[in-house]
């Protein structure tokens, strides 16, 4: 399953702008909020957790929050992602990819999730 998310970097700026810390702890968890550096950086995070929603078929909400999906990097500093146990249970995911990029003023996400093998 494959999602895929662009967002304007400036909305994300925005976004902080008005609502501050509250806007980067309602998106980033306690294990991934240590990669927050700018909106730039920040607009790109937003995109693979809003592609991760996406692949799984849901949307952020209910069925999973931002705070479901965990982002961190490897050691080469490429990014990482990584579900909830009770989402990637639920949802009977095995592994996950993401990629993100940036471009002018986008950031954009891709995430591939294959599901457990039986």
């Amino acid at each position: 399953m494959i999602g895929i998310d662009l967002i304007k970097t400036d909305r994300m700026k925005r976004f902080v702008e008005r609502f501050g810390d509250r806007a980067i702890k309602r998106v980033l968890s306690e294990n991934d909020i240590h990669l927050y550096k700018n909106y730039q950086n920040f607009a790109g995070l937003w995109a693979a957790k809003e592609a991760c929603a996406k692949a799984l078929g849901c949307g952020i909400g209910a069925e999973c929050g931002f705070h479901d999906i965990i982002l961190s990097k490897s050691p080469k500093g490429a990014p990482l992602i990584d579900l909830s146990s009770h989402v990637k249970t639920t949802f009977g995911i095995g592994h996950l990819s993401v990629s993100i990029t940036h471009d002018g003023d986008y950031a954009i996400a891709v995430v591939a999730l294959e599901k457990q093998k039986a």
